[in-house]
């Protein structure tokens, strides 16, 4: 089991899933039993369409309503040393994957695991995190409820010992 993870989320603009992933996975890291197991979390985009950007305001009120109220984020785009400094890169979608996968071809000897945020469902099937921005408010509810679901069950899998508060 690892000490410390470092975990980056990826769509394509960085102001919707990824960062309802991240403003989601961050809210669990940092209480018990994840407390100290994550060093770092972030998020990006694919594209540079909204660097510097804040979240879209319905990922913010929908983490706000479950209780996420301390998350803040600018908008950027991937670069190619986050293959170097994340453990895990997560993408939301098939696109964001392929994307990130061809970069990655160009850091043969990085160290990150790309891989789909959907193949920790926990359904049996990798799932994606559709995009919500041109949809209403339900599109987001539903993002917010994949990464939670993704993000638990991820954590599990990497921290099988730590459970209930306490390292067993």
């Amino acid at each position: 089991m690892p000490d410390q993870i470092s975990v980056l989320f990826v769509c394509l603009g960085n102001i919707c899933r990824s960062t309802m992933a991240e403003g989601v996975f961050q809210s669990m890291a940092k209480k018990a039993p994840y407390k100290g197991h994550v060093a770092k979390i972030d998020s990006c985009g694919t594209g540079g369409y909204h660097i510097g950007d804040d979240p879209d305001d319905r990922t913010m009120a929908t983490l706000k309503e479950h209780g996420i109220t301390d998350y803040v984020h600018a908008a950027r785009k991937v670069n190619a040393s986050d293959f170097d400094k994340f453990d895990y890169i997560f993408a939301m979608d098939r696109a964001n994957l392929s994307d990130l996968q061809r970069m990655q071809q160009r850091k043969p000897n990085s160290k990150a695991k790309v891989m789909l945020f959907g193949e920790y469902s926990g359904m049996g099937a990798s799932e994606v995190i559709s995009d919500p921005y041109y949809g209403g408010r339900q599109g987001f509810q539903k993002a917010y409820e994949q990464a939670t679901r993704f993000s638990k069950n991820f954590l599990m899998d990497v921290f099988p010992d730590v459970q209930g508060g306490e390292e067993a």
